[in-house]
């Protein structure tokens, strides 16, 4: 059940409008509180009275009431949601979404949501399969945005594939399961880090790699969206997280983020070390910056703090440890080895390899791997996806 969710549905202009009646029904079902803000393309679709008559509320479409000239406070629907959800999502408002294209609102109440956003996509298949709809679906879940996929099907042009809106119900069920998850983690501490570290040469240089910290952004959120107490241990990166609850330590070098981890190591319940950490930094330091000169520059390196071995050297009876492992070459026993040589739950391993995993982008390809030489592999997801993957198989093994 929702009861005491409140819940804003945004509908845009698509013949999969009229699904979105049966969504506030079965939403009202639930006990939920729904309001419904549409664009004026939709209303030719459906019309306010049905929609209003079904929510038990006003329905938002303009900005302010021409005959009144009462002003709708889009700023006050932003922070009223608990979820905001924008079922149908045509291409155009997914490009509005994407892009800040604020002339309707519907686009305003998104751009001032404090809560989660979801959206379903519902166009012909040609137009979801555009690179522009692709990308802009891709800029909205990386700005932590959730989309609902749509489904193969019977379209209104009279083709057939992927394109519909995902049925009401499935949606309806798909929230339920969100709030019901927001409990699943209560009580517990995890820590996940994320990023690079940067092993300084001098005051302008150090040594660092490609690491955008999305990933472990990603799990952090996941975690404290299920109600975990978390704690992100970031490396430099400019990545932000989408959830205020987490708890975010700024960190530079791979000591600094050891430190910043066995500062809690006791009271932790979980660890997600997914931050790319330097194997090496430099013996020492200069003070001042290197002048260029003629000849080689040697530096000399030496082997950083093993965060994740560490931790599982003192691993305490009914925590759980999950490392990551980025390989070129013998992917699966070299992720095999190092779950057993760190005493870690399981590996999540990805692949340079593997168009689409790896650093900065928004999609990665894993496989986990487990001590008893199981191995799940999954296919080219978002980091999203990848983070609710990982979040699920900690819940396992917690409450196993």
């Amino acid at each position: 059940m929702l009861e005491g969710k409140k819940i804003i549905l945004g509908i845009s202009g698509s013949i999969a409008a009229y699904k979105s009646a049966y969504l506030v029904r079965a939403l009202k079902k639930m006990k939920a509180e729904v309001k419904v803000v549409m664009t004026d393309s939709a209303s030719e679709f459906i019309g306010p009275l049905t929609l209003s008559t079904l929510s038990e509320n006003p329905v938002y479409s303009q900005f302010s009431d021409k005959k009144t000239g009462a002003w709708t406070n889009h700023v006050e629907l932003g922070l009223w949601a608990d979820l905001m959800v924008v079922a149908p999502a045509s291409a155009s408002t997914l490009s509005k979404m994407a892009n800040g294209h604020c002339d309707n609102l519907l686009i305003a109440t998104y751009l001032s949501a404090k809560c989660p956003v979801w959206f379903a996509p519902a166009m012909d298949l040609d137009m979801y399969k555009h690179p522009t709809t692709k990308e802009n679906i891709q800029k909205l879940e990386s700005f932590g945005n959730i989309c609902i996929e749509p489904t193969n099907g019977e379209l209104a042009s009279g083709l057939i594939g992927k394109g519909r809106m995902e049925e009401p119900e499935v949606i309806a069920q798909l929230i339920e399961k969100y709030f019901n998850n927001q409990h699943e983690f209560s009580g517990k501490k995890i820590i996940v880090t994320a990023g690079p570290t940067f092993e300084a040469i001098d005051p302008v240089r150090f040594i660092g790699n490609h690491s955008s910290g999305k990933m472990g952004v990603a799990i952090a959120d996941e975690f404290a969206e299920r109600g975990a107490e978390v704690t992100l241990i970031c490396g430099p990166s400019s990545i932000q997280s989408n959830n205020n609850k987490v708890k975010r330590i700024d960190v530079t070098s791979a000591e600094e983020m050891y430190q910043a981890v066995f500062a809690s190591q006791d009271t932790l319940d979980v660890a997600v070390m997914a931050a790319a950490v330097a194997d090496y930094t430099p013996v020492s330091i200069s003070s001042e910056k290197v002048k260029k000169k003629e000849g080689d520059l040697k530096v000399d390196l030496k082997r950083t703090k093993d965060i994740l071995k560490s931790l599982g050297g003192v691993k305490k009876e009914g925590q759980v440890l999950v490392g990551f492992a980025m390989e070129t070459q013998n992917e699966l026993e070299n992720a095999s080895k190092k779950v057993k040589s760190k005493n870690a739950d399981f590996i999540v391993l990805n692949s340079l390899r593997e168009e689409g995993a790896g650093f900065k982008g928004d999609t990665n390809k894993v496989t986990f791997v487990y001590p008893n030489n199981k191995t799940t592999h999954f296919e080219l997801k978002s980091k999203l996806d990848v983070a609710k993957d990982i979040a699920d198989s900690v819940k396992d093994l917690l409450y196993v």
